[in-house]
Order: C-alpha cells, then sequence, then structure tokens
C-alpha cells in the first residue's frame, strides 16, 4: 500500500499512525538481533517501517535484503531509502528492481550525504546531481507502482541554510513525482507548524509525515541534536540536564517531553508520525505508551486475516493457508515461495503442486545448539518435555521447537485443557478454541474488515505415544463432529476425512462479501508439514550430545510418536476435542531414559489398540 494512501486513510477515520525508522547493523549477530526487534516491534502496530540505505557494497546490499525480510516475511510495509551518493544509474536501476521484487511499493528519494572521504557531495560519474532527478527517474522507470517519499527540513539542512531555496527544491521534488514528504528530525513544534504553512503556501498539498527521535539517554540526545542542528527548546534542557547521569530517569522525563512534541503537531492538523528508532525498541514504545497509542483491548490492532499476511511479490492477494504453520509463519513463506500462484478465495487447483524443501532459509531449528540448551535445558524424560510445553503455556518460556512465538492472547481459554494433556504426556503443538461468531474488531479473536463476524472449529495437534495412539482413534471414530488425520515419522498415514478436499476452522462473514476462509486443514498440506515437525524434534535432539538421555529421549519420541490433528466440525463446541483423552496417560512419565535404553520398543509403525494405557486418578 502506497504510504500517502496511509496517511489519507487516517486523515479520514481520525485514527492517528505511526511507523518506525531502522538502519542496517554492521554485523551478522545484529542483523539477527534486529529481525528479532523488528518481529516484536510490529506488535506495537507501525503502518509501515523504513529502511535507511549504506550506500555502496555490503550495507547497500543489507539494505535491500531487509526490505525483503520485512515484507515477505514480517507482513511488514515497508519503504526503502535511496540515496545518489556512489550510485550510477545502473546501481539505482539493481535497486529498485531488488525492491520491485521484494513487493515493496514506497521508495524514499534522498541525495544522500557525501562519502566520509569527501567535504563535498559531489554527483557519481552517470549517477544523479540531485533528488528530483532520482524522483523523475523512478516515475519515469516505474510509472505509479512505487509511492515516492522525498525529505523535507523544517530547521534547514547541512549545506543549505535558505528556507526559501530548500522550499524551492521540495516544489520541485514533488513536482517531479514525490507522493509524501518525511521531515528530518526536530523538536521545536512551533517552528515546524509554521514551517508546514510555509510548505501549503507553495501549493505542495501532498503528506507530511514529521520525523520524531525519543530520548534514549542524555548524551545521545545531545549528539544527536547537535549532529542534526536542531533547536532544543529552554524547558526541554532545564527538565533533563539536572537528570542527565540518570538512564532512566531521563527516558521516563524524555517520554513525557516527546509525547507532549507529538500532541502539539497532531493538533495542527497532523495525522501520522515517524519514529527514528536507532534500532532500539525501548524509548518509541515509551512514547507510545505515554500517548496511548499501543494496541489494547480498547484500540485492537485491526488484522486483515488470522494469520500474519505476507507482503512479498505476488503474496498481496493471498487469503487462505493450512492451519499446521500456524506458529512457523517464517517457515511457510519460505515453503511456498516457490509457487507461481497462492490461493485466494479458496485452496483449490490454483496452488503449487509442491511444497519447498526443509532446506530452505527459516525451516529448521534455529539458535545454536548452546543457547537452545540453555533455553530449554536437557529433559530426560517424558514428564521433563510436558514440563517445558507447560512453561510455554504458563508464559514462562517464549518459544519451543515448534512455536517461533510465544503463545498467543486466544490460547487462554483453552489454556488448563493444554496443561492437563501434557501432565499426562500428550506434547501438544497447535491449537485453537471454537469460536461462534464473535465480532470482527474483538481484541483476541478478531480479524478483517469491520461490522463482521469471525467464527473458528475448535482444532487440537499434538504427539501421541505409540501405546495410546490406537485408543485415540477407537475414540475419535465414535464421536461423529470429529475428524483426524494421523501420521508417524515412518509414514504411516490415517485419517477419517471423507474427501482429500479442504476443512474450513477459520471463516468470516463480512457485509457485502463472499464468505471468507482464510485456514484449513487437509491433507496434502499436512503432509508436507509431517516433515517438518519431525525435523524440527530431529534438530532438538541433536542440539544434545550423541550419548546423552536427552538426545535418546526425543529421537525416541521422533521415531515412535504419533502426530496427530483432531478438528470437532462442531464450531459451538471445544470440550470435545478434550474430552476424548479423559483417562488416558502414558505410563511411566518419570523414568529417566538412558541413551542406550530409549524408553519405548520400536514399534516399525504398528500399534496395539489399548497397550499401555493408564488411567488418570
Amino acid at each position: 500500500m502506497h504510504i500517502n494512501d496511509m496517511v489519507t486513510d487516517a486523515e479520514r477515520t481520525g485514527e492517528p499512525s505511526f511507523s518506525f525508522e531502522y538502519f542496517p547493523p554492521k554485523t551478522a549477530q545484529g542483523v539477527q538481533n534486529l529481525y528479532d526487534r523488528m518481529e516484536r516491534m510490529y506488535d506495537l502496530g507501525p503502518k509501515f517501517v523504513d529502511i535507511t540505505w549504506g550506500a555502496g557494497g555490503r550495507i547497500a546490499e543489507l539494505t535491500c535484503d531487509m526490505v525483503l525480510q520485512a515484507q515477505t516475511f514480517f507482513g511488514l510495509e515497508t519503504c526503502m531509502h535511496l540515496t545518489c551518493t556512489d550510485m550510477g544509474e545502473e546501481k539505482v536501476n539493481d535497486a529498485l528492481q531488488k525492491a520491485y521484487k521484494a513487493g515493496c511499493t514506497n521508495i524514499l528519494a534522498l541525495r544522500g550525504d557525501p562519502p566520509r572521504e569527501k567535504e563535498k557531495w559531489e554527483a557519481t560519474d552517470g549517477g544523479f546531481q540531485y533528488a528530483r532527478d532520482l524522483v523523475a527517474h523512478i516515475r519515469q522507470k516505474y510509472g505509479n507502482h512505487f509511492a515516492i517519499g522525498v525529505a523535507g527540513y523544517p530547521e534547514g539542512c547541512d549545506d543549505n541554510k535558505d528556507e526559501e531555496s530548500l522550499l524551492d527544491h521540495l516544489k520541485e521534488k514533488v513536482d517531479m513525482g514525490g507522493t509524501f514528504i518525511v521531515t528530518q528530525m526536530f523538536y521545536d513544534a512551533d517552528n515546524f507548524i509554521r514551517w508546514v504553512g510555509k510548505v501549503r503556501e507553495r501549493g505542495i498539498t501532498v503528506p507530511i509525515i514529521p520525523g520524531i527521535m525519543p530520548i534514549a539517554t542524555y548524551a545521545s540526545f545531545i549528539r544527536r541534536a547537535n549532529h542534526m542542528n536542531c533547536k532544543i527548546p529552554e524547558k526541554w534542557m532545564a527538565a533533563l540536564d539536572p537528570i542527565k547521569n540518570d538512564d532512566s530517569a531521563v527516558r521516563e522525563v524524555g517520554k513525557v517531553l516527546v509525547a507532549e512534541l507529538c500532541r502539539q503537531i497532531m493538533t495542527a492538523g497532523i495525522v501520522h508520525l515517524h519514529f527514528y528508532t536507532m534500532n532500539l525498541a525501548q524509548a518509541t514504545r515509551m512514547v507510545l505508551e505515554e500517548l496511548d497509542w499501543l494496541p489494547s483491548s480498547q484500540r485492537p490492532r485491526q488484522q486483515p486475516l488470522p494469520w500474519k499476511q505476507s507482503l512479498g511479490f505476488g503474496r498481496r492477494e493471498e487469503d487462505v493457508r493450512p492451519i499446521f504453520w500456524r506458529n512457523r509463519n517464517k517457515s511457510y513463506i519460505s515453503r511456498t515461495q516457490e509457487w507461481d500462484e497462492f490461493p485466494n478465495g479458496r485452496w483449490g487447483d490454483s496452488r503449487s503442486p509442491a511444497f519447498g524443501e526443509l532446506d530452505a532459509y527459516g525451516i529448521g531449528l534455529t539458535g545454536s545448539n548452546e543457547s537452545n540448551r540453555k533455553k530449554w535445558g536437557e529433559p530426560k524424560s517424558i514428564n521433563d518435555i510436558a514440563s517445558l510445553f507447560i512453561r510455554y503455556l504458563e508464559k514462562d518460556l517464549d518459544s519451543l521447537p515448534w512455536s517461533e512465538a510465544p503463545l498467543s492472547g486466544e490460547a487462554v481459554s483453552i489454556k488448563d485443557d493444554l496443561i492437563n494433556l501434557n501432565k499426562r504426556g500428550f506434547i501438544t503443538i497447535n491449537s485453537q478454541p471454537a469460536i461462534d461468531g464473535v465480532k470482527s474488531t474483538h481484541p483476541i479473536y478478531g480479524w478483517g474488515p469491520p461490522n463482521g463476524f469471525v467464527y473458528q472449529k475448535a482444532y487440537l495437534e499434538l504427539f501421541v505415544h505409540p501405546d495410546l495412539y490406537g485408543e485415540v482413534i477407537r475414540r475419535i471414530q465414535t464421536r461423529e463432529t470429529l475428524s483426524y488425520y494421523a501420521v508417524n515419522q515412518a509414514g504411516t498415514f490415517a485419517t477419517n476425512a471423507p474427501s482429500e478436499g479442504p476443512n474450513a476452522v477459520t471463516w468470516g462473514v463480512f457485509p457485502g462479501k463472499e464468505i471468507v476462509q482464510p485456514t484449513i486443514v487437509e491433507s496434502v498440506s499436512f503432509l508436507a508439514w509431517k516433515d517438518e515437525a519431525y525435523r524440527l524434534g530431529n534438530d532438538w535432539a541433536r542440539c544434545h550430545d550423541a550419548n546423552s538421555s536427552s538426545r535418546a529421549l526425543i529421537e525416541g519420541i521422533m521415531n515412535q510418536w504419533y502426530l496427530i490433528n483432531i478438528v470437532n466440525n462442531d464450531f459451538h463446541d471445544t470440550g470435545a476435542v478434550f474430552e476424548l483423552f479423559d483417562g488416558l496417560q502414558v505410563k511411566d512419565l518419570d523414568t529417566v531414559v538412558s541413551a542406550s535404553s530409549p524408553h519405548t520398543n520400536d514399534t516399525n509403525g504398528t500399534h496395539k489398540a489399548t497397550n499401555g494405557v493408564a488411567a488418570s486418578n
């Protein structure tokens, strides 16, 4: 979506909106840490993020990679900075093509600063002299595909303090095709409001987005203000100088000052603010909290679908996915990125015939062996495994091998049932409660446009001990509303589904639209997920020494246990998928597995219906 259209929507609804800026880190670990932070900050509700341009070489490539990551895997609308510095036309065209293929539809076109070894800015041979030339080139090359942002300077820029001259340049950039303006950081609200008036007097009507720099520490606040020649109001210095050596106090006072700046700006008719995060979350989050702009039950973050939508090339219309990857969004996108078409409207013949291989980016278990052992310990019994899952359900752990994100809010209503299952040796890896027509604006279950209603069937996916597998299947078969798919690592597959077609487990009813069915269960994708699910378990096992109890325990579960998913097709009822397991419990939960003696005998895909069943007390 174009940024100027986002701002127009905010003006229409009267709802304030905001965005974040990030820059490419210098180290590989820094990049990974930033990706993790960007994904967490997604939940704060930014309308878009932008990625600064690192002129030349590896950093320029990293900008393009970050845009691809944000658009495709995080579902973040992304604006890519592009500068004229050290960029000939060929390099510019290459960067634009990468942005286009990443699904990016917004560019911030800048002249850029001179390279460090040069005091004065000079155009590269075959490059662009001014930002207006870059704007004209983008518009000529890509038509209206990109919204093009240009820079505004309420307090002047390094090599030009003449306000009238800068306003002339701004008008030229907009006339060449600029569709929104992002300003340099400032702290003087009165001067900004005055400057906006001067901009409008020039006949410039495109949206103006003010750049806001939160205050993290006193030293960084002063350094950045001096670097950008920002005027600091006297009352700000009076408030901050006495506490300058107390970072915590500076952040507390700073959030109030910056929030007041934001309120003054909004009072003048501005509806969207752009936060320069400096790749940090705390100071920005504190300002948003002070403004009361963070998502909450009173102000829920609206999402178009019940899962995180990819904005990668060709995927914007995708609106159907299997539920199996509910907790592993990046993996699903990786395994389907080579598809020519993505399911839209219904899950049918438009899908690709094959999921990608398991060696693609983002599919295997992340983290080093050491970090995973530190996170999940060294389990030696089934009860140790179950305890990890219970800690996750209690929000004492923020991830598991099969869940890359913390527990979602909708699990609260079934948390006790899930904990009870794990205590009895059933390892639950995915679930959802039944929902019978809640409003689409519901803070936990809602999705899609307003004035609609959403529904879902109860769903449970878990690993089941081979000695209990037969009894579980027998019980399912006696309940006509339950359907299941079951498989083990060797590929022994069973189902009672009436056909290979999809079974919708979430759907929504909205005014003026066909019923939307965004989440389904079906056999082909379940078998693709089966390979990944067992791969993750085996990756976890290999985090432990080959002769360890932990490795023997986890490998034994992967080699012998069944992966089962169960759907209750009566969407009024959550309880049946849990009542199914009443009276069942895995034996010897506390028995420590030795490296030479796996905890069960290898069944080679066979089972006895009731062998090993223990009654729960």
